[in-house]
């Protein structure tokens, strides 16, 4: 894993940083600390991470300038702060989680498990989806969200308005970031469940949900049971 720590606190940020050594091992391929907004944009902007490890005050400035452009990336972010109050803030940006200032390695240990494995932080209430357009970053509200498409690393999302978003993400990513309020129906999809108005199955054992927008997506075989247990 590629890890940026932004922390302020150079002893915080050592502490962090030995306990990600410690926690990682071997599947730490590179760590950097940073500890000013400006510079950890440009990092973020010049290179590869899987995770981003983020204080929410840098010196007086407000990480919250730099949790937009952190959460349009393909890696995961996660809020290492003293300010709980703010909590309920990052999730609603899309950070995979918020680990409280005083922490122990157990809970920086969570914190990281839910970031490798496909564990879903049922906690989390993701409200926008933070997508890059033309050197600036859109928020999209997820209630405007339909569903979204795997493409490869990035992932394709629908609106209702018809229109179509690139996100930076994987499909795999995102999912553990809407677990609130949908579904993966297939390798390929994920979908938001009310926007599902039928279930049906065609000839030749192929699974369809039909949207309320008229579109047809395909259900995966083995998703299909818990699929419609969950719509009913």
């Amino acid at each position: 894993m590629r890890v940026l720590i932004v922390e302020d606190e150079s002893r915080i940020a050592k502490r962090i940083e030995r306990m990600t050594q410690e926690i990682l091992g071997s599947e730490l391929e590179s760590l950097t600390h940073i500890n000013t907004l400006r510079q950890a944009l440009s990092f973020i902007e010049n290179n590869r991470l899987d995770l981003v490890l983020l204080d929410l005050n840098l010196n007086g400035e407000n990480g919250f300038d730099l949790l937009k452009a952190a959460v349009s990336g393909a890696f995961h972010t996660i809020i290492i702060s003293a300010y709980k109050d703010q909590a309920i803030a990052a999730f609603e940006y899309g950070v995979l989680d918020f680990v409280p200032k005083p922490f122990n390695q157990a809970r920086l240990e969570q914190a990281f498990r839910r970031s490798a494995l496909k564990e879903r932080n049922e906690l989390a209430k993701t409200k926008f989806l933070a997508v890059k357009k033309r050197q600036r970053i859109q928020l999209l509200p997820v209630e405007d969200l339909l569903y979204i498409k795997g493409a490869g690393v990035y992932a394709e999302l629908f609106l209702t308005d018809g229109t179509k978003e690139l996100h930076d993400k994987s499909l795999e990513k995102l999912e553990r970031l809407l677990s609130h309020s949908f579904e993966r129906i297939h390798k390929s999809y994920l979908v938001r469940m009310s926007a599902i108005e039928e279930i049906r199955v065609e000839s030749g054992s192929k699974y369809i949900a039909k949207l309320n927008n008229g579109e047809q997506l395909p259900i995966g075989r083995t998703r299909y049971k818990d699929l419609k247990a969950k719509w009913l």
